[in-house]
């Protein structure tokens, strides 16, 4: 199984181009295959009768990652042979988009704008989908708006809460989803839980994990307690990429590292270690 990590840098970059570069070079490090950031604009995401009353909101615009950065992120991806993708959360951002990102992400939030969904279908480029909050009815009827615009979408089981308690993640649902759309099928994790992930991708075989990355416990999400630092997610990549090598060819044969055991098994003849053939020479000095 070869599955796809993706690090989501959110809004820990701090609007700091250096800083988006140094996440691109982190999750390259660790062994990630994607690397994902996130295009809004305060104005376009909140209704203004939400702005006007919650100054909180309104400081999200220093969280705006600007548009005239993506073509150095998406030239580093290369550099560090790492996809590129990005989060619109406007439709205009599609377009902006479109000439750097490898694929597109659609927020839980969003997943129900079909207008949206419909703009990075048309596109031609890959899609994936996260379910948080949803119902299957929602997921199902984002896959066919998809589907009927010549997109065939991963999706990610997803529970939209930051941090999410494990025993809320209901893993089992990567598997009721996987049966009701014929999609491939991954998860979202805001668990920070390394079991989570491992049960995800071997019990449920998730083909794709995404997580949130910081790099120092400085982002500015990094206090909601959803975010793994990269010597966290690193050894846990490491443990499934290691897995990965592990399965084998299926041939029930010795290995070579077990060969130079074989002629100290039992010897069938009195129940001794080790065979006869080669007790006699046995020089334990020998190494």
């Amino acid at each position: 199984m070869n599955v796809n990590f993706i690090a989501e840098v959110s809004s820990n970059h701090s609007c700091d181009v250096n800083r988006c570069l140094e996440f691109i070079d982190c999750a390259a490090d660790i062994g990630c295959d994607s690397v994902k950031f996130q295009l809004f604009k305060i104005d376009k995401l909140f209704a203004p009768e939400i702005l006007e009353k919650s100054e909180k909101h309104r400081m999200r615009r220093l969280w705006e990652l600007s548009p005239d950065l993506l073509p150095a992120l998406a030239e580093r991806c290369k550099v560090k042979g790492i996809q590129f993708s990005c989060t619109p959360f406007y439709l205009s951002a599609v377009e902006e988009l479109e000439p750097y990102v490898d694929f597109y992400k659609i927020a839980s939030y969003e997943l129900l704008w079909d207008d949206l969904l419909v703009a990075c279908a048309r596109t031609g480029k890959p899609v994936i989908i996260s379910t948080g909050m949803a119902n299957l009815d929602e997921i199902k009827h984002a896959v066919e708006v998809l589907r009927n615009n010549n997109c065939e979408p991963t999706v990610l089981h997803c529970t939209s809460a930051y941090p999410t308690p494990y025993n809320e993640a209901n893993l089992t649902a990567i598997e009721t989803i996987r049966n009701s759309t014929g999609c491939e099928v991954g998860w979202s994790d805001h668990t920070v839980n390394s079991g989570v992930i491992h049960r995800a991708i071997h019990k449920w075989n998730a083909k794709v994990v995404e997580f949130h990355l910081d790099l120092d416990g400085k982002g500015e999400e990094f206090e909601s307690g959803h975010c793994w630092l990269p010597e966290q997610i690193g050894l846990v990549i490491k443990q499934v990429r290691d897995a990965e090598d592990s399965d084998g060819d299926g041939i029930k044969e010795p290995v070579p590292s077990e060969m130079s055991d074989r002629l100290w098994r039992t010897d069938p003849s009195d129940g001794l270690r080790p065979f006869k053939s080669i007790r006699n020479s046995f020089n334990p000095d020998t190494k």
